[in-house]
């Protein structure tokens, strides 16, 4: 045979082999189908969270600064208080975490209403409440220089010295790279400045993953059990991937889940759940990161243990001004227990 025609030969074969290939990639990927969908309600147990925003014990200096003096009534009100807490109830949440960030240069975490905490409080009875302090990392959270630490566990300890019912601090600093010691050393500071009884949560940060490649918002094993060791509560922000691809993400999170359950060890864990828009951003994309495919992906996780990991404590949701009813349904259809609501302390 002329070496031109085998040379031909070859290469037709070569091709060939690539679109063999190529249509089985593509057979596979049509057929595959990561998650799970779980509507009997086997993975709520009725201690789930949510991030809650600024307006609900934030100070009156925060609605004249952002222009929201109109909508103060709406979170002074009573009635309105009582309606809000009633939802997180019928949707079984336990655990709240209302924004008072960022702190200030001092370590003061943001300003509160007193008046309006302790209503907060009235309404919420039954709940944990913890609020959500901290801020950005070298900016408005500097736990990397003494004197900031030491004010701000001082003000948190103010805080919940002010108001005892509630059940302690959720701690966010965003970002916080894996490996990062001062974050630790603020950790052990707080925890040995609580009151007693309080607890000392974190907004921790998913595993590291080649598909986003930023471990200044990844944690890695180590460094994740570090924290574990450190905290009472894991809330893990598992979202902000950038991916934009839906199978990407439930696999992800499926993947994510079991990592981060079995990390923690015996610390209980809060799966963070997306329930935002922020259209442009770039590292969000809502028709992908969103409560139906974060659900399908903890189910998969889920369902595959024997019995649910004792780290395990529910699912937390970013974040209550976010949450449309839409989503809400989906909750209802694709995790909570189809028999109705029980008490928030359930």
């Amino acid at each position: 045979m002329p070496p031109s025609r085998s040379k031909r030969l070859s290469t037709r074969r070569q091709l060939l082999a690539c679109a063999v290939v190529g249509a089985a990639s593509t057979a596979a990927y049509v057929v595959w189908s990561p998650g799970a969908t779980v509507k009997d309600g086997r993975h709520d147990l009725g201690t789930n969270g949510i991030w809650m925003q600024h307006a609900w014990l934030g100070g009156d200096g925060w609605f004249t600064q952002y222009g929201k003096e109109a909508k103060k009534p709406l979170f002074r009100d009573p009635r309105r208080l009582a309606e809000a807490a009633a939802l997180l109830r019928r949707h079984r949440i336990r655990d709240v975490f209302p924004h008072l960030c960022p702190a200030a240069a001092s370590g003061a975490i943001a300003s509160h209403d007193p008046a309006q905490t302790e209503r907060f409080l009235d309404a919420f009875e039954g709940f944990r409440v913890m609020p959500w302090v901290g801020g950005v990392l070298d900016v408005s959270a500097r736990p990397g220089d003494r004197a900031w630490r030491e004010g701000f566990a001082r003000s948190i300890r103010a805080l919940l010295d002010a108001h005892p019912r509630m059940a302690g601090i959720h701690v966010n600093i965003e970002p916080c790279p894996s490996g990062h010691a001062p974050y630790l050393t603020l950790l052990d500071e707080l925890r040995a400045g609580l009151p007693k009884g309080k607890l000392l949560s974190v907004a921790a940060y998913p595993p590291t993953t080649i598909l986003h490649p930023f471990n200044d918002i990844h944690w890695d094993e180590a460094y994740f059990r570090e924290v574990a060791q450190r905290v009472d509560q894991l809330a893990v922000m598992m979202y902000d991937t950038a991916l934009a691809n839906g199978k990407l993400y439930k696999d992800l999170f499926t993947r994510w889940t079991r990592e981060v359950l079995d990390w923690a060890g015996t610390t209980p864990v809060l799966l963070g759940l997306p329930a935002y828009d922020d259209p442009g951003v770039g590292y969000h994309h809502a028709d992908v990161e969103n409560v139906p495919n974060a659900l399908a992906g903890a189910h998969a996780a889920l369902q595959a243990y024997p019995k649910l990991p004792a780290s395990y404590q529910g699912i937390a949701l970013y974040s209550d001004w976010e949450m449309t009813e839409d989503e809400w349904g989906t909750l209802r259809a694709q995790f909570l227990r189809p028999e109705g609501p029980r008490g928030a302390s359930s």
